[in-house]
């Protein structure tokens, strides 16, 4: 699946994961292919995420939100 992290300075990552967890507003939570589709604020924290390959990447935001749809995962943050 895409995930892609923007900010107003612009792209802070885009590539293909096998998952990523997000500091939702209410509890961290992991999203995985085909999830179902949903929209969510984010707190600060860290975004975690698994790459294609194995390997692993992290990036701390302020908070935001994000949109998951189609295999897709867009981040908007700060």
């Amino acid at each position: 699946m895409l995930l892609r992290i923007i900010s107003p300075v612009g792209n802070l990552f885009e590539g293909q994961v096998q998952r990523v967890l997000l500091p939702g507003a209410k509890a961290p939570f992991v999203v995985l292919r085909h999830h179902a589709p949903l929209i969510s604020s984010l707190t600060a924290g860290r975004i975690a995420y698994t790459a294609e390959d194995g390997s692993e990447g992290a990036l701390e935001i302020s908070g935001g939100f994000v949109e998951v749809r189609d295999d897709r995962v867009v981040v908007c943050t700060e």
